[in-house]
């Protein structure tokens, strides 16, 4: 089958229909690479940068503090010993990286299988284009009002820094995003999509094909 996909102008009134290549909207999600992918990226986003110092890293400890017999006391080398106030922490958090690597080609598909799924199921807002002068969170409501876009919304643009972008960045369940960036996570964690005829047709030459 060939899909279509409604193109709306600002004020949601429909003007045409953009047609969208059979295998893409036959082309099926693989949970379990869609759950792999989705793994992987959020474990690249933890920082790991957790930390503490060991004996050898902690300032101070150079002398020994007493001699080693006739004091009554236990032996000690260092006052950066573990056991001592101030001193080193013994298995304690280090940096790492958490970051999992996935084949291009799996990311790809996984991708182009969430994004099958919103076609399929209607929840890709497409528009004309947009001409904002400006950036206009006023704007930005009455679009996504007029696309009936409810929901968390993901905002798919050239430049996340144009104004586009920036007039949709202070609504709280909005989510924007370049089309150069767009990752599996960000589409399924959306209940809409909502884009300009000319970003979706980068999306669908570039993440569809």
């Amino acid at each position: 089958m060939t899909g279509k996909v409604a193109v709306h102008d600002v004020k949601g009134k429909k003007i045409t229909d953009l047609s969208v290549a059979e295998d893409v909207m036959k082309f099926e999600v693989n949970i379990a690479l869609v759950h792999q992918v989705v793994n992987a990226y959020l474990a690249s986003r933890r920082q790991g940068s957790a930390n503490t110092k060991t004996r050898g890293e902690v300032s101070g400890g150079g002398a020994k503090p007493w001699r080693q017999k006739g004091t009554g006391r236990a032996r000690a080398g260092s006052n950066r010993s573990p056991i001592w106030r101030h001193g080193g922490i013994v298995h304690g958090p280090r940096p790492r990286d958490f970051s999992v690597k996935v084949p291009k080609k799996m990311k790809q598909a996984a991708l182009k299988g969430v994004l099958a799924e919103k076609l399929r199921d209607g929840n890709v807002k497409v528009v004309e284009s947009i001409n904002w002068q400006k950036p206009s969170t006023k704007a930005a409501v009455e679009l996504l009002t007029a696309l009936k876009a409810e929901g968390k919304v993901l905002a798919v643009v050239q430049d996340e820094h144009e104004n586009i972008g920036r007039s949709f960045q202070n609504l709280p369940h909005v989510k924007v995003v370049s089309a150069g960036q767009l990752t599996t996570y960000d589409v399924l964690n959306a209940d809409e999509i909502v884009a300009t005829k000319t970003v979706f047709e980068i999306v669908a030459k570039e993440r569809l094909s």
